[in-house]
């Protein structure tokens, strides 16, 4: 089930935050092959269907920008993480599309 009170992070946001921040987890919740394709550097891959079982990898006090393909995975990984105690996460506003059009 979406909630709708996962906030979202522009491309212009998340592209400032990346080259003045080291305390990040960027999470990546597509699928293997897709991130193959192509991911933002730096990012950690956990696909949405594992998610709930993997989610103590991540460092919950780190703000955390959740990556999909569009945006509509990383919403529910954000609802997920959110349940497990994490405060400071955001799903990237269009996904890797967007990330790669800008």
């Amino acid at each position: 089930m979406l909630s709708s009170n996962c906030a979202t992070i522009s491309i212009g946001e998340f592209k400032s935050k990346l080259f003045s921040s080291d305390s990040m987890n960027i999470l990546d919740v597509r699928e293997i092959d897709e991130y193959r394709e192509g991911h933002v550097e730096g990012s950690v891959l956990i696909p949405l269907g594992i998610l709930p079982y993997r989610v103590d990898e991540l460092e919950a006090d780190k703000e955390t920008i959740v990556v999909c393909r569009s945006g509509n995975r990383s919403m529910e990984a954000c609802q997920i993480l959110k349940e497990r105690g994490f405060r400071r996460v955001y799903s990237l506003d269009g996904g890797l599309i967007s990330w790669k059009q800008a």
